[in-house]
């Protein structure tokens, strides 16, 4: 593995955390994104995630610094993508779009740069034809929070050539993940298996009016000794996320819960703006979730 320039495409809830792992274990990272408003975000919640690298990894402030000036930002796609060794997609989680980049990508992404998408449910062979080089492309999964849940699942697809994947699984170590390599495709991973029906579950439950959201997470909690529930994983997932993987399986089955689902999330959530720990307010309102609270167990 010889990479050195990555580009990471979409700076939203994992984009940035993925750019700023990369650049703080010495690559060079140029963060994409299509408005410069979007790339401003982007920077301020990188000071945030500097006080968190300080205090979960005891990060100093000359490797911070050293952080920082390995990350650049472009909203010009093939600026981004002229020196990129490797291409990390991190945009939303809706096949259209991700279709829509990918052929964008192919026309002007050199003919080096491995393609590797984040997405969190939906398999690399869904877009292969797209990017102008399936052997180049496969699936790099992180989980929230990859400082500390530093996990980066590897999972490629019938035509993958098995170098790049080693070569991808070689970069996940680098960056200082757990690398768990998949032998086959499988929707939403090993993470998300395990995790979505969980979450759905959870929703389901809510929107069915079985219980609020924070019963919910308190029986799930202490049943379990979590220390989080489903409604506080979701905050932190991204209620965006949890919208758009329901809204494709609405679209799909017709489900008459999940087209509850869509629209109680969407009238409740989405259209307020309450999106989870990104904006401030989801389930719970942030920094201080009452989750968090030493009494939110008691009986």
């Amino acid at each position: 593995m010889n990479y050195k320039n990555i580009t990471i495409a979409g700076s939203g809830v994992l984009g940035y955390q993925i750019a700023f792992q990369s650049a703080f274990h010495g690559f060079n990272v140029t963060v994409y994104d299509i408005t410069d408003e979007n790339l401003e975000k982007a920077k301020a919640k990188f000071s945030s995630l500097s006080l968190d690298y300080k205090n979960d990894l005891n990060a100093t402030q000359q490797q911070i610094e050293k952080t920082r000036q390995n990350l650049n930002y472009t909203s010009n796609l093939a600026d981004a993508l002229k020196d990129a060794d490797l291409l990390i997609e991190a945009v939303p989680e809706n096949p259209t779009i991700k279709i829509d980049f990918y052929k964008k990508v192919a026309k002007v992404a050199p003919e080096k740069t491995v393609f590797v998408t984040n997405s969190s449910t939906l398999l690399p062979s869904h877009f292969a034809e797209y990017t102008g080089r399936p052997s180049k492309f496969l699936a790099l999964h992180f989980a929230n929070t990859i400082w500390i849940h530093n996990t980066a699942e590897i999972m490629g697809h019938d035509t993958t050539d098995p170098n790049v994947f080693k070569d991808v699984v070689a970069f996940a170590k680098a960056i200082g993940m757990l690398a768990l390599p998949l032998k086959k495709e499988q929707p939403g991973y090993i993470l998300n298996s395990l995790l979505v029906p969980l979450l759905s579950a959870a929703t389901n439950l809510l929107v069915s009016e079985v219980a609020d959201p924070k019963t919910i997470d308190k029986t799930w909690m202490k049943a379990t000794g979590a220390p989080l529930g489903p409604f506080g994983i979701l905050d932190v997932v991204g209620i965006k996320t949890a919208y758009n993987i329901n809204k494709i399986a609405a679209e799909e089955t017709q489900d008459a819960l999940k087209i509850k689902t869509v629209a109680y999330l969407k009238d409740n959530y989405i259209d307020k703006n309450k999106l989870g720990v990104s904006t401030g307010e989801g389930f719970y309102k942030y920094p201080n979730p009452a989750y968090k609270n030493s009494d939110f167990l008691e009986v």
